[in-house]
């Protein structure tokens, strides 16, 4: 069994502390803390400089970014073998390019992708996936267990109601209904005189 988590800025915790509950009960063959630099993130620090300074000025070093996904990772790896209950050597691998489709890519031979909503944490719901969290969701090839950040907000009583059931209650079309102009019912002859 091969275990991917997919760690990010702000949710990286939760991930692992998932993916540790994971290690301690399954037992997996291999472990996968997994960071994807995100393209504009980098082209936004490199061109911040110039923005700001001029053309003059030479781009800025990347370095930092990549010594923060390290930090990163170093972190995850660290949390993932915290209490000494779970020993896991865990492999970290940064990834570099497109988020969703590098993630998706990574989880290929996975059997199980962990991973946090980045959406709209305040109420439930599908507003609570952000745009990357979904594609990944929608595409990974093994079984994703997300989890909430910061546990999962209240509100069971809040959720929207049910359809309705088109057997029971047929939809009824809004408005009065009007036939088609291509489907006008025959006209009636007006009386004779």
């Amino acid at each position: 069994m091969k275990v991917v988590a997919w760690l990010t800025e702000g949710t990286w915790e939760a991930c692992v502390d998932a993916t540790r509950d994971v290690v301690r009960d399954r037992r997996p063959d291999e472990v996968v803390l997994l960071h994807v630099e995100d393209p504009g993130t980098a082209e936004a620090w490199t061109a911040a400089p110039v923005g700001l300074f001029g053309r003059g000025v030479h781009d800025a070093d990347p370095t930092p970014l990549h010594d923060a996904a390290r930090q990163l990772l170093d972190a995850a790896a660290a949390r993932l073998d915290a209490g000494g209950s779970v020993r896991r050597d865990a492999r970290t691998v940064t990834g570099r390019g497109a988020l969703e489709r590098e993630v998706v890519a990574a989880c290929d031979d996975a059997d199980l992708l962990v991973c946090a909503r980045d959406g709209d944490r305040r109420r439930l719901g599908p507003h609570s996936l952000g745009v990357a969290s979904r594609f990944v969701v929608d595409h990974a090839p093994c079984a994703v267990l997300l989890v909430w950040p910061e546990g999962a907000p209240d509100g069971a009583d809040r959720l929207p109601p049910l359809p309705a059931d088109p057997q029971v209650d047929p939809p009824r079309p809004a408005g009065p209904v009007r036939a088609h102009p291509a489907v006008a019912p025959p006209a009636t002859p007006s009386p004779a005189p």
